[in-house]
């Protein structure tokens, strides 16, 4: 256990394994068992979440998109006219409903924004590329009423994955891009190439193997399609032109290098790109406890480079 980390993390980090880690549904049927009885633990906890956080939630339908809209009670002046789309994580099979809702909840709270958080269609109800597809669609909602250069995107592991995907898509698709994206941790590379696939094997708890759930998760999502294709594995994608982007990560983080390697790629590409990389954390342990000072602190650092580069 490393002990240059909060009490609050070293919690986080010290817990054994996932269980079911190696728990390998392999069709969407199988999947929504599983997703559910994960969600029922997470969505008890929302509401404490929004009452320490301040926020409040309210479900809605975007152009036939399930999503919430979250407002803080202290929206930041600068904010007023800048908007948040969250796509969250969950290896495109888990974290439906009202699961999908504590990091779009920390970056509101620590933040002091609106944010759009969105629900997106997963299997057995549907399958690639329905998840970017409902991303997209509600982005698109968006630029009708809000500036782009207003807008940012973020989300974290199949999440992050999507926030690069949006930004693809959306260049291929001829739309005006957002003003700023934070991919955290993302699933960059579902082919399951990258160094800490192998160095941090069995030592991140979430994960925990290049081979366990999450893979099986994205292999039911992607229904056959080539693992390969930027819009699966975004590393592989043209990130010229990209807005300014914030990758987050941690050095347990079996995703670690597939950060790395989109950090690089953006600034091969000659985008702005920010790393930020936390002690001991395996994947994602940035959103998973609101008290923790190193959630404040990732969530301060997104919204302070969203500050810098979202127009007024």
């Amino acid at each position: 256990m490393p002990i240059t980390v909060s009490p609050q993390m070293a919690k986080i980090i010290g817990a054994p394994l996932r269980t079911n880690w190696n728990v390998l549904p392999k069709t969407g049927e199988e999947w929504k068992p599983v997703a559910d009885a994960g969600a029922a633990g997470t969505i008890k906890n929302v509401p404490g979440m929004m009452e320490r956080l301040h926020v409040k939630v309210e479900k809605t339908t975007i152009d036939g998109v399930r999503a919430f809209i979250l407002t803080p009670d202290v929206i930041a002046p600068e904010n007023r006219n800048r908007l948040l789309i969250h796509v969250h994580g969950g290896c495109y099979v888990l974290n439906p409903g009202e699961a999908a809702l504590p990091e779009a909840l920390f970056m509101a709270g620590f933040g002091h924004f609106k944010v759009i958080a969105v629900d997106y269609r997963m299997p057995p109800e549907a399958y690639f590329p329905a998840a970017l597809d409902d991303g997209l669609t509600v982005y698109k909602n968006a630029i009708k009423t809000t500036d782009p250069k207003n807008i940012a995107i973020f989300g974290s592991s199949a999440g992050g994955a999507l926030t690069l995907e949006m930004v693809l898509k959306a260049k291929q698709d001829g739309l005006s891009l957002p003003g700023a994206i934070a991919p955290g941790t993302p699933m960059s590379d579902v082919t399951k190439v990258g160094d800490t696939f192998v160095t941090n094997a069995m030592l991140d708890n979430v994960l925990v193997s290049p081979d366990g759930f999450c893979d099986a998760g994205t292999k039911v999502y992607a229904n056959g399609h080539d693992l390969r294709d930027p819009l699966l594995s975004p590393v592989y994608g043209d990130m010229k032109g990209f807005p300014p982007t914030i990758l987050t990560s941690g050095t347990r983080d079996l995703l670690l290098s597939n950060t790395v390697r989109v950090h690089r790629k953006l600034r091969q590409a000659g985008v702005e790109a920010m790393l930020q990389v936390f002690e001991g954390q395996s994947h994602a342990h940035y959103y998973r406890d609101d008290t923790a000072p190193e959630t404040k602190e990732a969530f301060e650092e997104i919204a302070a480079f969203f500050d810098k580069h979202l127009g007024k």
